[in-house]
């Protein structure tokens, strides 16, 4: 790849006063507040990209200067405070161990954010070739830059990030430098249409409050936040289409206060380029396909290790899609994936005793242990020739017995594909519907009174939100408007693996309709509370969340364009609820909630067909009598891979 040529001599002379600055000794007192400072001398320096636009980096150097270090990039949007030489941050690695262990840590503000300069732009498109300027390049131009500037490095480099930072560190490997000998995308986004802020087509209504923050274009380096928070009034909406008595949020209130999409902007602003292109984009067009790094991962020689949560509701798709596109392209990289049973970057807080996702225990000290077993291995063999990789391809968490369990292949090649039907009488068995049973079950969906995504009293006004991917969802299926579909009680376990997919074959009165589909593990009524439940959560006929997903029922073709629902015409609509790992116990049973509200988690859908959904008034918004079939030309099943399956009395196997 084209590597550019600088004029560094001032830039050198800058870095090498800054080291000596920052390398006398620190006072006792900080070494005693802050190990950071202990170890590390910190520096901070603009670093010049192909075309002139300068990128602010911190460099955290070792100390110890006995031996050469590798070096560990994190580039960021969010950030790389705090600012000026003499001020440390609490974490500048991955985990307490690392920095310890020892490295060169890099952090560095993204193209447009923050003290860097140049315009940012949403998951910068990747553009093939060597002069073009995205996130490749600039991660290119860093690592060249830090090689000939930082001394003491040895030659090899790291990158790892979670979240945002999660996808710089996946755009590193497109056309990536070859020093970048290791790289770790944790829960990357992989494509922002499919990634955040949007659950199957469906708006992501909870995170209206993260909007501002990838909307406004800073007016050049600033250390200061540039960007209007999100701040709704807490209405008093009163509890309309609740019934009597029934408990509501501040933020409940004021969401269905919100009425349609088209009333959001004054809590936007104006110039917000994010809400623009949000708005103005509802399909995947080309503007959001653009957008997709998983294209551009091909040719790759970085050793990977991908990591994501089961239980992150902010990015599980890119995880997932990431290791898999990396392996289809690269069959001969090393190419690996954890994923453990956390919510959003979990696995980077060891302070974490009980792991715990909507109040559901699934172990002690988890992320402790993958940052000393796990990562802190891959680091250390990749980049400074220390101990052994890890031997595994996959490294999954089962959720439901609550262990590792290490894979040579995901999905496992052991694994057989199966599938249970939906049947009208609420059953969920093995056997297909026979002629004569009753076609359809059919509930009205009003949203006026939409279900809400977890238990009324906890809808708050989080800036993303997290807890509800494992919670209990007692509370929703006793509504009319969510249909409850079970197997008997298991009489040995079965383990789901790899992707489950909803087949449903639906009908509505509408020309507009979204599907939710959640796949739940019943608890028996005996089930004790095990350490580390919280307070509030009663294991003993728990109906714990295990993956759920939306389908906006206008995308069922393809999200790249909508097409209505002819009124009582059959259609079908497949709800990818993307991958699990999951041991439904003996005792146990397997259910599934279909229903067509998700509030106030993803946006309301009119039911009645508009063009763009966000552009949608209140009087498009309309009651409608949707029908899920189960007759034999017409039959609604999930489908997914199983290990171990259960024979169950009258489950039909």
């Amino acid at each position: 790849m084209f590597r550019p040529s600088f004029d560094v001599n001032s830039l050198w002379l800058q870095l090498a006063v800054c080291f000596v600055v920052a390398l006398l000794p620190c006072s006792s007192v900080s070494a005693q507040i802050n190990p950071v400072a202990a170890r590390y001398a910190k520096s901070e320096v603009r670093i010049p990209m192909r075309d002139g636009t300068t990128l602010f980096t911190v460099v955290y150097q070792p100390r110890d200067m006995s031996r050469p270090w590798p070096i560990m990039i994190n580039r960021t949007p969010y950030s790389c405070q705090p600012y000026g030489a003499n001020q440390y941050p609490g974490r500048v690695g991955p985990s307490a161990l690392m920095e310890q262990e020892g490295y060169i840590f890099v952090k560095q503000d993204v193209r447009g954010r923050w003290m860097s300069e140049g315009q940012y732009d949403n998951m910068r498109p990747h553009v093939d070739g060597d002069l073009p300027i995205d996130e490749s390049s600039d991660t290119y131009d860093t690592i060249e830059w830090l090689l000939q500037n930082v001394p003491n490095n040895n030659g090899k480099v790291g990158m790892w990030g979670i979240s945002y930072p999660g996808f710089y560190t996946a755009a590193a490997l497109a056309e990536h430098h070859p020093a970048l000998v290791a790289a770790s995308p944790q829960a990357p986004i992989a494509d922002f249409y499919f990634d955040d802020f949007h659950h199957g087509g469906a708006f992501t209504l909870g995170y209206f409050m993260a909007t501002n923050t990838f909307g406004f274009q800073s007016q050049g380096p600033t250390a200061r936040q540039w960007y209007p928070e999100v701040r709704p009034n807490p209405v008093s909406a009163g509890q309309a289409g609740m019934p009597p008595g029934a408990p509501t949020t501040p933020a409940w209130n004021f969401y269905k206060a919100l009425g349609p999409l088209s009333n959001a902007d004054p809590y936007y602003g104006q110039n917000n380029f994010f809400w623009e292109q949000l708005s103005g984009h509802p399909d995947y067009d080309e503007f959001w396909q653009a957008r997709d790094i998983l294209p551009h991962l091909s040719d790759v020689k970085t050793n990977v290790m991908t990591v994501g949560g089961w239980f992150d509701a902010e990015d599980l798709y890119g995880p997932l899609k990431i290791y898999r596109s990396l392996e289809q392209k690269n069959p001969d990289a090393f190419n690996i994936l954890v994923m453990g049973p956390w919510s959003h970057g979990d696995w980077a807080n060891e302070r974490i005793a009980f792991q715990t996702v909507g109040g559901v225990p699934f172990g002690r000290d988890l992320s402790s242990w993958y940052q000393t077993n796990i990562e802190a291995p891959f680091f250390r063999h990749f980049l400074k020739g220390e101990g052994n990789p890890p031997n595994f391809e996959a490294l999954v968490f089962d959720t439901g017995k609550r262990e590792w369990r290490a894979f040579t292949q995901w999905p496992p090649a052991e694994s057989q594909v199966a599938q249970m039907f939906l049947r009208a009488d609420g059953s969920l068995t093995g056997a297909a519907p026979a002629a004569g049973e009753q076609p359809f079950t059919e509930y009205v969906s009003d949203p006026d009174n939409p279900v809400p995504y977890r238990r009324m009293d906890k809808i708050d006004f989080g800036f993303t939100p997290r807890q509800y991917m494992a919670e209990d969802q007692r509370f929703a299926a006793g509504r009319a408007d969510v249909l409850v579909f079970q197997t008997p009680v298991l009489d040995k376990d079965i383990t789901l693996t790899g992707e489950v997919i909803a087949n449903l074959k639906v009908s509505t009165t509408g020309t507009d309709a979204d599907f939710i589909v959640k796949l739940i593990d019943v608890y028996p009524d005996t089930h004790p509370q095990l350490p580390g439940t919280s307070g509030d959560v009663r294991l003993a006929g728990c109906q714990q969340m295990v993956r759920s997903e939306a389908l906006r029922g206008r995308y069922r073709n393809g999200f790249e364009s909508s097409v209505p629902f002819v009124g009582g015409e059959v259609a079908e609509v497949n709800v990818t609820l993307q991958d699990v790992n999951h041991t439904f116990k003996a005792g146990h049973r397997l259910m599934i909630h279909v229903q067509s509200t998700w509030f106030p988690l993803i946006d309301r859908n009119p039911q009645t067909f508009v063009e763009n959904i966000y552009e949608a008034n209140a009087a498009d918004f309309q009651a409608a009598n949707h029908r899920i079939f189960h007759d034999p030309e017409n039959s609604s099943r999930i489908e997914f891979r199983v290990l171990e399956l259960a024979a169950p009395s009258g489950a039909g196997q």
